[in-house]
């Protein structure tokens, strides 16, 4: 290759600063590798927390009638390990762990569109996690089951619920924020001449699992909510006792809970595409057809969610329809399957770790989806839906298949981002216990559910046919996987006491990021590149056009600034999450109503400090955050499109919003429809529904307009539109406010099922007013402290776009409940 950088000056002294330095430098960092790092060094955590998790589950199981886990410590156990390898594992790592640290540098660019808020991200997620843990220590972890369903999380261990559903919706949070940050930055910030088809296949892949994100994150955040909602305050959706529908929990739930497949499995299949076309040195095997398979399952993996609930009741022509979805889905994942075969084959390929990661996927993959679509039958799934057979296919794909290619992207990536090498003679050995123990542990489990065994038992009688033999296999593949998650280890800290070695481009890649030094300087890139991408191999290309990359002169690169504010506003959503998951505003009880303060445990009244505490933090934090500029010099921002990327982060943003809001309102009309959710004689009036309406369409005019006053530099009257439109949310929130104080008071929300309805979707609308107006409230702010200029725009067409949105939910709010 003629296409080098050379190793950046600041590994050396790096190395030097103490631990408060460089936890304070991640603290208040904009690189989108050191973010890229937390996110894998979590994540990394979360899987070694949900292995040793598993493995007492299987040291449970080995042998009939132990008695290590018994009933509630083993469901605490198995709701545990499952959520935690979701949620803090196989999500986070191949989206926003490899996602964030090489988006950018194949994109060809310094950073992600919005660096502050991919810094609030991951500290969100990050927070989340820490919920989850103070829980373990504070009312102890949740014993329902990681699907968490209704009504067993009304029945079980609610202290330990709340703080999951609390952990749950800030994860989500910052999920969100990070695919809509992902998703601006692949339409606003590639290199000049790299049109979307000649993206690499991992940017199609963080770009297609974004959007998917940003479509179905919903449903788990609608379910998450209205659990935690109905533990507070009794307002319910799903209770039976007034007319709830309970299997609505699930519709919600696997909403989402099924397209996250895809989400664990799209931006591996785009790392095992770079592994091929770099280990096989030749092009990936039908590129095109590859990005059309992508898009393919992220449009048919929104329709198949009812195939985990073939067994609850619903109608035929339901089962029938979403069994042949779920063929469907089958279609363009197999045919990824084939891209990676077809790119193997004929080429030179060279046997290295992430080769043999690649190869152990395709394997293990293949095996995993074609007992996923036995389970898309409906007579077959009926007989082992609740049985070991659901868990070995999920296993399969998961574990000993997605995992693999995890594995893969680590090795792959390993040199690049730490400038070593690990050593290939431990990473073998990594690799075959991984193979072998994931066979050992998952084989004899989809025998055991063919012979009938059922999932989340803590036991088993000693009588049955090979259920003891079997399940003694499995232990010991667990502590197989066991000995290579230490060897995994071994090999990633045995790797940091050799020098840095590695080259820029040590496979030959033919992406971007292997311009970059490894590891890469803080800027990413020292030149600029040619603006021509015939292909999506630019290397490949440049070099055999004779094509060579522009010096730049570092000092004249200006990055973001360094900010301390993100984190303190995330830390802030930590206090709150706590204060929420431990305390309330009042001593409120579902079971009894509204009971004195003064007899609360000094725990509840701690937590209900915290809470109230978290606000003045919060509000301060985020606008110190908006006061400070991005650069500390002006910088002209790089966009493709006409639009800037506040706009186009939250436009993408704005899809999570709606699907929210979409769920719950589908959910109420099909409560409406079926009679279970009439409304009462007395209802709020319409005629101030109707004073709402124009007082939210007059604000939304009067900050288009005052959007358009401080663009063209009318910032008197700018200032004044935005004070106006606060003004104006202001007065609505009071008529809102007291709506419900009125309606509250004239009957029972838990007695009645269409106010119960009422009050949990125009309260979470009322929220959302409180969240637009704290979003206008910072534009003005920038606007009086002289923030805003030609450089700097501040945050006024996100806000504005955000107060339009939510202006919109209000008018069919007021169609649904008022006028029907």
């Amino acid at each position: 290759m003629t296409v080098h950088a050379p190793l950046p000056q600041h590994t050396q002294t790096a190395a030097k600063r103490g631990v408060w330095e460089v936890i304070k430098d991640y603290m208040m960092t904009t690189d989108h590798k050191k973010i890229g790092l937390l996110y894998i060094i979590v994540s990394v955590l979360g899987f070694c927390l949900g292995g040793l998790l598993a493995l007492a589950i299987r040291v449970q199981l080995a042998l009939p009638e132990q008695t290590l886990l018994v009933g509630t410590a083993y469901n605490q156990v198995l709701t545990m390990h499952a959520a935690i390898m979701l949620f803090f594992f196989l999500i986070p790592l191949g989206l926003f762990g490899f996602g964030n640290y090489f988006l950018p540098l194949q994109l060809g660019v310094r950073d992600v569109a919005l660096p502050r808020l991919n810094t609030f991200a991951v500290w969100l997620f990050i927070a989340s996690l820490i919920l989850v843990v103070l829980g373990l220590f504070n009312g102890g972890a949740p014993s329902v089951g990681w699907t968490f369903y209704y009504p067993l999380t009304m029945d079980g261990n609610q202290t330990g619920v709340s703080v999951f559903m609390v952990a749950v919706i800030l994860n989500g949070l910052g999920s969100l924020l990070g695919s809509a940050n992902f998703a601006a930055t692949i339409v606003n910030l590639r290199a000049p001449g790299m049109g979307l088809w000649k993206m690499p296949i991992f940017a199609w892949s963080l770009f297609a699992t974004s959007i998917l994100q940003l479509l179905t994150l919903g449903g788990l955040t609608a379910a998450a909510l209205l659990t935690y909602l109905e533990i507070k305050l009794g307002l319910s959706m799903f209770n039976p006792g007034i007319g709830g529908v309970p299997v609505l929990y699930q519709q919600f739930f696997w909403f989402y809970s099924h397209p996250a497949v895809y989400v664990m499995l799209l931006p591996y299949l785009g790392i095992g595409a770079e592994v091929a076309s770099t280990m096989a040195r030749k092009p990936l095997f039908g590129y095109r057809v590859m990005v059309y398979s992508i898009l393919a399952i992220v449009l048919v993996s929104c329709i198949v969610w009812l195939h985990h609930m073939f067994a609850v009741g619903v109608p035929e022509a339901w089962q029938i329809a979403f069994m042949i979805s779920t063929l469907i889905v089958a279609v363009p994942t197999g045919v990824k399957i084939f891209n990676l075969i077809g790119t193997l084959w004929g080429g030179r390929i060279l046997m290295r770790m992430p080769t043999y990661w690649l190869i152990g996927f395709i394997f293990n993959f293949l095996i995993g989806g074609i007992t996923g679509v036995s389970l898309g039958m409906i007579p077959f799934d009926y007989q082992v839906t609740m049985s070991y057979y659901v868990v070995a296919h999920f296993h399969n794909v998961m574990m000993f298949g997605t995992a693999f290619l995890a594995m893969a992207g680590l090795y792959y990536w390993w040199p690049k981002m730490t400038g070593r090498f690990m050593d290939e003679k431990v990473g073998l050995a990594h690799f075959w216990l991984f193979m072998v123990g994931s066979w050992l542990t998952f084989l004899p489990q989809y025998i055991l559910g063919l012979l009938g065994m059922p999932r989340r038992y803590y036991t088993y009688p000693s009588g049955n046919w090979a259920w003891t033999e079997l399940n003694f296999a499995s232990t010991v593949g667990a502590f197989l996987l066991l000995l290579g998650g230490l060897v995994m280890l071994w090999n990633m800290f045995q790797s940091f006491k050799r020098p840095i070695t590695a080259g820029p481009n040590p496979w030959g890649g033919f992406t971007l990021e292997w311009t970059s030094s490894s590891p890469p300087a803080a800027y990413n890139f020292a030149h600029d590149f040619p603006q021509n991408f015939p292909t999506e191999r630019p290397l490949y290309d440049w070099e055999k056009n004779g094509d060579t990359l522009t010096p730049v002169d570092p000092k004249s690169i200006h990055l973001p600034q360094d900010s301390i504010w993100p984190f303190m506003t995330a830390f802030a959503l930590l206090l709150m999450g706590y204060g929420l998951s431990f305390g309330w505003f009042t001593n409120y009880d579902p079971a009894v109503g509204l009971k004195p303060f003064a007899d609360a445990s000094l725990s509840f009244k701690i937590a209900t400090a915290v809470l109230y505490l978290s606000f003045p933090v919060f509000f301060y934090s985020l606008f110190k955050w908006a006061g400070t500029r991005e650069y500390a010099v002006p910088v002209a921002h790089h966009h493709l499109t006409k639009y800037d990327n506040g706009f186009m982060g939250m436009a993408w943003f704005i899809i999570s919003e709606v699907s929210l809001f979409a769920i719950l309102i589908a959910g109420y009309v099909y409560l409406r429809v079926i009679g279970a959710a009439e409304p009462p004689a007395l209802r709020p009036n319409i005629w101030l529904a109707a004073l709402n309406t124009l007082i939210l369409v007059t604000s939304s005019g009067v900050i288009h307009k005052a959007e358009q006053d401080l663009h063209h530099g009318r910032a008197s009257w700018g200032r004044l539109g935005l004070f106006i439109t606060l003004l104006l949310g202001a007065i609505f929130m009071i008529f809102q406010v007291y709506e419900f104080a009125l309606f509250g008071t004239e009957s029972d929300w838990r007695q009645n099922l269409w106010q119960s309805c009422f009050f949990i979707i125009v309260g979470l609308h009322g929220l959302h007013i409180l969240i637009g107006g704290t979003g206008i409230a910072l534009p003005y702010y920038q606007a009086l402290t002289g923030k805003m200029d030609k450089y700097n725009h501040g945050s006024i067409v996100p806000a504005s776009l955000y107060w339009h949105l939510v202006d919109v939910v209000w008018l069919l709010i007021v169609a649904i409940f008022y006028a029907w």
